[in-house]
């Protein structure tokens, strides 16, 4: 099938369903695809508590599905899957999903996001699924009243610890240096929680664990500390990894201009990329806020600029 839109946005979360919001508004009749993570990273949070209007408090899920509803109201047209090929070397620009759909578009918005980095270790890829986790929300449920490890030291790892805290009976927090770089209030919460405990320059160099053909099953992680090289053992039964994200870029390498992580770099001050019409907002190009009100604004702007491209090149 083939498909005209004046707008594509491709993926959802924060910026995505924004972009949504204002195109539709626009009278743009954006076309959405809302990824493999439908709604964003924001699906695997737990309590949001910094993003305007929620007082209280509220799970990123259901904030998600507020603003996916509020795009729908205004008449943004919702579609699963994503966008597997691009072609940006002409307008309307073509663009391919993965049931080989073709989408001409007048305007494109990426809004993809950025997924979980991982460690690299081999025994992490045999016990993925298994034991091993980057998402706490998810997967944490499983360890209730067991011992779990969480690597990192930022934001991602702290907010894992603290929610796998409330469920688990003893949490270990790796991390390579002997100071967090989380936020103070984040750092605070971590220091706080009494079944918490700080594993200072350290790096995990081997995940461990029993197999039958049944099953599989973590049983520890091995460390190395980065002073001494002493080698030791956590006896637990998962292991969370929380070092960061990579943003979904691989699609458009050799269509635009990213920098040297992956990231699409857009003009300073506005959303535009190297090609007109093209256009990039959260965190798929936003590598030092990473908020979700960040993104979201990404989005109104994206949208907005959009909007006046079209109008430029009517």
């Amino acid at each position: 099938m083939e498909y005209n839109t004046k707008c594509l946005i491709i993926g959802s979360g924060p910026a995505g369903y924004t972009a949504a919001i204002y195109a539709s508004r626009a009278d743009m009749h954006p076309l959405l695809y809302e990824g493999i993570q439908v709604g964003g990273q924001l699906t695997i949070t737990t309590e949001v508590e910094n993003f305007p209007g929620y007082p209280q408090g509220i799970h990123g899920v259901a904030m998600m599905e507020d603003i996916r509803q509020q795009a729908l109201r205004f008449g943004t047209q919702m579609r699963n899957g994503e966008i597997v090929k691009v072609d940006f070397s002409q307008r309307p620009f073509i663009c391919t999903d993965d049931n080989n759909d073709i989408i001409y578009a007048d305007t494109v918005i990426i809004a993809t996001g950025a997924s979980a980095r991982w460690l690299g270790l081999e025994s992490e890829k045999k016990f993925n699924g298994y034991g091993v986790s980057a998402c706490a929300t998810c997967d944490g449920y499983f360890y209730k009243d067991k011992d779990v490890a969480v690597i990192g030291g930022g934001d991602t790892a702290t907010e894992e610890a603290s929610y796998l805290a409330k469920l688990c009976r003893k949490v270990y927090l790796v991390h390579r240096r002997d100071e967090l770089r989380a936020s103070k209030a984040m750092q605070q919460r971590v220091f706080n929680t009494p079944n918490i405990e700080m594993v200072w320059n350290s790096i995990p160099i081997e995940i461990t664990g029993e197999e039958n053909k049944f099953n599989k099953s973590v049983t520890g992680l091995k460390i190395q500390n980065t002073r001494t090289s002493a080698i030791s053992t956590l006896n637990v039964d998962g292991v969370f990894i929380a070092i960061g994200h990579h943003p979904n870029t691989e699609v458009f390498q050799g269509q635009l201009e990213l920098d040297n992580e992956g990231y699409i770099i857009t003009r300073p001050g506005s959303s535009h990329t190297n090609i007109p019409g093209v256009f990039a907002a959260g965190d798929v190009q936003d590598k030092q806020y990473k908020q979700a009100i960040t993104a979201a604004a990404g989005g109104c702007k994206a949208a907005i600029d959009a909007e006046h491209f079209l109008q430029e090149n009517a």
